[in-house]
């Protein structure tokens, strides 16, 4: 009997630390295959977070991604089992008081905010910020992760002070706390990763942040669309917006048309229109880093030409994407009646952006990075589509778009006009240069993004 009070004691002892340790090993187990991805933005116009989300996923993770859901992210995510996706409030600037006080109350708002969500969410192993914007998150999530046991990896996509300086000017006592502050507080993460090289080189030299280069790569669905998807694309759109219609109506009543393809009613074959109009994408968040007043007046320069006897093509011309610019550039659009040339500014669908870019005759980029160390993404997604593209240039370019190369670079209205006539020259004929650029890219076998994440960014976490 007294052994069994002893043994009795013994277990009442024990048993709730060796159950604590049990617990502990079991909630780091599961922590230990867990991530939280952080954007303190849309989480359905950050594509690169949702490539690091779908990847980890893949690699076995749970993912829980926290930000702000104004837009609809790629089907393949919402469809992950492995991935929760947890809504940010989006606080709006107060209407009243001065500038700094609105910025103010907002981080501070985002500060407690982005705490308390990742307080309540399970614990993580890592948690992936993006930056920019990393005021307030970067400090946030470190100490979340001091809390909690998470190693903080920052994606430097850009710099955020470099954007803000676009608005207010380099010297605005905003920009230069935000510089301070992404210096400083850079240095807290554990892993830092990048999209140049120049990046990475200037962290380390000016920053003394070491940071790993993980070049943006367009993802599987980032491919030529076949000639019966393209129709399909056009005619759904053409429900909406005009410049995807059909000129002229076919004499064959059950043939059904769009403004570049048709499908014969018996047969169910697609096929380019003859004469259809040379299709032009680009894609945009409409700020301050991209001037499309430069597109509009080589779009102008092209209108004389064809109004003075040159053998081009009249273009439709799509501007993709959200921003705070897209009403003045719209209005500007207007202005211009051109008569060869017709201007479209949709919001896509995610499923359809891709399909479009893999239809498209011509992308055009007029990304001029604030810090002139980032490289645009929508060039790699055009890319990915074997679609040519003339993209405005700057100082780190060069490592993404290699002039006469894969596409063309362009430093004013000028010089696009000149590269948009010498492309269209011969449209649509095979031999005429915007073909040569496309059959280059289709032969360049572009390395996808879960490759290269595999290979660079999973070693990395698996070894830290």
């Amino acid at each position: 009997m007294a052994a069994s009070i002893v043994a009795l004691l013994a277990l009442s002892l024990f048993l709730p630390p060796l159950l604590l340790v049990a617990w502990k090993h079991w909630r780091w187990g599961r922590a230990a295959r867990h991530v939280i991805v952080v954007v303190l933005g849309d989480v359905g116009r950050s594509p690169r977070m949702q490539y690091h989300a779908l990847s980890l996923a893949k690699s076995g993770f749970s993912v829980t991604l926290l930000g702000f859901c104004n837009s609809k992210p790629h089907d393949e995510l919402l469809q992950s089992d492995k991935i929760q996706i947890v809504g940010l409030t989006d606080l709006q600037r107060l209407a009243v008081g001065p500038h700094v006080l609105q910025y103010g109350v907002k981080v501070v708002f985002q500060a407690v905010h982005l705490l308390w969500k990742l307080m309540c969410t399970e614990p993580a192993a890592y948690i992936f910020l993006q930056n920019p914007p990393g005021l307030p998150a970067i400090v946030v999530c470190w100490f979340a992760g001091c809390l909690r046991g998470s190693k903080l990896v920052v994606d430097w996509h850009n710099y955020g002070y470099s954007i803000m300086g676009l608005v207010h000017g380099p010297s605005h006592p905003l920009v230069l706390l935000a510089k301070w502050y992404e210096k400083l507080c850079g240095r807290l993460s554990h892993l830092n990763l990048c999209v140049t090289n120049a990046m990475r080189d200037d962290l380390a030299e000016n920053w003394g942040i070491k940071a790993v280069t993980v070049y943006d790569k367009p993802a599987s669905f980032f491919k030529e669309t076949p000639l019966d998807l393209q129709h399909q694309l056009f005619v759904k759109l053409s429900h909406t917006y005009p410049v995807f219609r059909a000129r002229s109506e076919s004499s064959d009543p059950g043939t059904e048309r769009s403004a570049f393809t048709e499908r014969d009613a018996l047969s169910g074959a697609v096929t380019h229109l003859c004469g259809r109009p040379a299709l032009l994408v680009s894609s945009t968040s409409w700020t301050e880093d991209e001037d499309f007043s430069i597109l509009l007046a080589a779009l102008e320069k092209f209108e004389h030409l064809i109004d003075s006897g040159e053998s081009l093509p009249s273009l439709v011309c799509v501007i993709t994407g959200k921003g705070p610019l897209k009403d003045y550039y719209s209005r500007l659009i207007c202005q211009k009646g051109f008569r060869h040339i017709q201007v479209c500014t949709p919001w896509l669908e995610a499923e359809d952006y891709p399909l479009l870019l893999g239809s498209a005759d011509l992308g055009v980029c007029l990304h001029r990075s604030s810090s002139g160390l980032d490289l645009p993404m929508k060039v790699v997604d055009m890319f990915g589509c074997c679609l040519p593209v003339c993209a405005m240039k700057f100082q780190c370019l060069h490592e993404l778009v290699k002039h006469e190369e894969n596409g063309l670079v362009f430093e004013d209205s000028e010089e696009l006009a000149v590269q948009l006539q010498t492309l269209f020259s011969k449209f649509p004929d095979p031999a005429g240069k915007l073909y040569q650029f496309r059959e280059s890219l289709r032969e360049s076998e572009q390395l996808r993004w879960d490759e290269s994440w595999e290979r660079t960014v999973l070693p990395l976490i698996l070894d830290t």
